[in-house]
C-alpha cells in the first residue's frame, strides 16, 4: 500500500484484494479497478449519509435527486427525462414520483404540448422543502469536500466526465 495513501477503511480493505488479485493475474488493470472501486464506495457512502440527513425531512435520497431534478426545470419534466437527469430506472422513477404525489410535493399533469405525456412538477410544498433542506445539504457537501481544493475539484470533475465518456461509447 502506498504510504501517502488514506487510511480509511474502505480504501485499505480495497487495496488489500486488489494486490491479491493483481498477484493472481499478471496485467490486472489494479490502478483502474482501484479508481472503480473508490468511485462505488463514495456513491454508496454519499447515498448512505443523503439517506440518514433526508431521513429527518421525511424523505429518502433518491426522493430528494428527483427533487433537486425538477427544481432544477423551469417547466417541470417527464418521467423518462427524470429518469435520466436522476440515473434512476423508470421503474424506480415511477416509484418514486408516486411518494412524492402522495407527501404533496409534485404533481403530475398531462403536458399543455401533448396530452399524451405527463409533466411532473414541483408544489409549493416541494419548493418549500427544497428551502428547508438546503443549508443542511450545503453543510453536508462542504464536509464531504474538507480538504479538496477548487483546482482538484475541477481535476476531479474533468477525468470523471472522460470516464463517462468512456462508458457511454459503444464496445
Amino acid at each position: 500500500m502506498d504510504k501517502t495513501a488514506p487510511t480509511a477503511s474502505g480504501y485499505v480493505s480495497i487495496d488489500q484484494k486488489l494486490a491479491i488479485s493483481s498477484q493472481r493475474h499478471p496485467g490486472f488493470p489494479r490502478d483502474q479497478a482501484m479508481l472503480a472501486r473508490l468511485i462505488k464506495l463514495v456513491h454508496k457512502l454519499f447515498c448512505d449519509h443523503g439517506n440518514q440527513l433526508m431521513r429527518d425531512y421525511g424523505i429518502s435520497h433518491p426522493e430528494y435527486n428527483v427533487l433537486m431534478m425538477l427544481d432544477g426545470s423551469e417547466q417541470g419534466l417527464s418521467p423518462s427525462e427524470i429518469s435520466e437527469a436522476a440515473s434512476e430506472k423508470s421503474s424506480n422513477v415511477t416509484r418514486l414520483i408516486d411518494q412524492l404525489l402522495t407527501k404533496g410535493l409534485v404533481s403530475r399533469e398531462p403536458s399543455d404540448e401533448d396530452r399524451r405525456k405527463l409533466v411532473v412538477r414541483l408544489t409549493a410544498q416541494g419548493e418549500q422543502l427544497i428551502e428547508r433542506v438546503m443549508p443542511a445539504v450545503i453543510k453536508q457537501l462542504e464536509h464531504f469536500f474538507n480538504g479538496v481544493d477548487a483546482d482538484e475539484l475541477r481535476h476531479t470533475e474533468q477525468v470523471l466526465t472522460r470516464i463517462l465518456l468512456g462508458l457511454e461509447q459503444p464496445r
